[in-house]
């Protein structure tokens, strides 16, 4: 029944990329291939459009495009839309490469008003097909030192895809594991290692779904390497150490992209740079000391969003976001639209920041948290970042101890290509409220307890 379920739910999401390939095939054949400096046969003219159909494919697995189960069908047409747009402007500059001349955008703009509709047409009808031929999965929830798993499945929408039947602490659990017998999927928020590997065995032999919230040392055993060592199977963990090439290529491109970046939003810099000055006359810039690497400090950069006078009792405070009363009128416009971060890219070419790491935390917020999360300064062991892993897949306020286990995340298994992943869900999140939300008061050591 399971594979029946998956290979149906295959086949209704290859529809899409089909379909959106074929809104651009469509503009291609009627105007684009015209073009081409020197034509193309139909072989030719088909590889274009196979190429196309990998970048959409690439950039919806990307922006999770068609996670039809799990998204609503807004969060679907909008990770499509973006991953036609990423897709056309890639192939605006093919295109321009093919044509040797600088084409009309007016294509573009016709395929994704196509593409629009299509995926408008694609996601309302399936959103509506699978929840209506496949009911709930009577789930059981088993949690230990953090609860609110039900909560949230119901805050995110989840409830047509988890149908929460129970909620039991591990103890409880494990002293009857028949309990479980009823389930279809079961959640483990927290469990320790010894309860946890007991549950999911059972959950296993019964053909049960287990999705685990992790602990810290679950995602550091996530980076282990394996390996045959006296003719048993061993897994080797150590600090973060990437490979030299890694390296060499991420701090080439954090210099190339820095540079291209510095450039473009040049005439931005100069019109946010004005208007933080004209608004109260204060300094344009705000340095702040931060740390990176192996605990490092440094100075890190920002236009300035607050009141002058904002920490003149030199005590360091999170921000609670728009109802923080010391950000000013520009300052709420350039947050909101990430404009505030843009003289970080002076950090990255002076090789204090990456591109790509965890956030660099001040040293007295980092002081705080570690008080309650001795862990915390395991994200220390890379270089900080101007977007990460935490940023795109959590929320401006999403508690310090699932940040650290994100960053953690980055970090036990560093690679180009997840950084280009981040570099490009980064641009998702730009125009999402949930992730510029503030940190309300008390939060930064609120769930600490579900540690280790």
């Amino acid at each position: 029944m399971n594979d029946t379920h998956e290979l149906k739910l295959r086949l209704v999401k290859l529809i899409n990329p089909i379909l959106m390939t074929g809104g651009f095939a469509v503009v291609w054949f009627m105007l684009l291939r015209f073009h081409v400096y020197d034509p193309y046969s139909m072989l030719g003219n088909l590889a274009v459009i196979f190429f196309y159909l990998l970048l959409y494919c690439w950039f919806g697995r990307t922006y999770e495009a068609f996670m039809v189960s799990y998204s609503r069908i807004s969060e679907l047409i909008y990770s499509q839309m973006l991953s036609a747009v990423a897709s056309n402007t890639v192939m605006y500059f093919v295109c321009i490469l093919l044509f040797r001349t600088l084409p009309s955008v007016v294509p573009m703009f016709l395929i994704l008003s196509i593409q629009f509709v299509i995926s408008v047409g694609w996601s309302w009808p399936t959103h509506v097909w699978y929840f209506n031929h496949y009911r709930p999965k009577k789930t059981v929830i088993v949690w230990d030192m953090r609860q609110g798993m039900e909560e949230l499945v119901e805050s995110y929408g989840m409830s047509k895809k988890f149908d929460v039947i129970a909620d039991y602490s591990a103890e409880d659990c494990i002293k009857d594991l028949s309990v479980l017998d009823s389930a279809e999927v079961v959640f483990l928020s927290g469990v320790h290692s010894h309860d946890r590997n007991i549950i999911i065995k059972h959950c296993i032999r019964n053909r049960i779904v287990s999705f685990i919230v992790p602990r810290v040392g679950d995602v550091l055993m996530s980076g282990a390497h394996r390996m045959h060592l006296f003719h048993l199977p061993i897994l080797r963990l150590a600090a973060y150490q990437p490979n030299p090439e890694y390296v060499i290529i991420k701090r080439g491109f954090d210099i190339v992209f820095s540079l291209f970046a510095l450039l473009i939003t040049a005439p931005i810099q100069v019109i946010v740079a004005a208007a933080i000055k004209l608004e109260d006359g204060g300094p344009v810039l705000y340095k702040q000391v931060r740390l990176t690497k192996n605990g490092r400090e440094f100075q890190l950069f920002k236009y300035r969003s607050m009141r002058v006078d904002a920490e003149n009792d030199g005590v360091a405070r999170l921000s609670n976001g728009e109802n923080d009363d010391r950000i000013t009128n520009v300052g709420k416009v350039i947050r909101r639209m990430r404009l505030d971060e843009l003289p970080q890219f002076v950090n990255i070419l002076c090789g204090d920041m990456s591109i790509v790491g965890p956030r660099p935390e001040r040293p007295e917020i980092a002081a705080q948290y570690e008080k309650e999360l001795p862990e915390f300064h395991l994200r220390l062991q890379a270089k900080c970042g101007l977007t990460g892993y935490a940023q795109v897949y959590g929320k401006y306020n999403t508690e310090p101890y699932d940040k650290l286990q994100m960053d953690l995340l980055y970090i036990a298994k560093p690679s180009i290509s997840e950084d280009l992943s981040i570099i490009f869900a980064t641009i998702k999140i730009l125009f999402l409220k949930d992730s510029t939300e503030g940190v309300e008061e008390g939060q930064s050591t609120a769930l600490l307890n579900a540690k280790k």
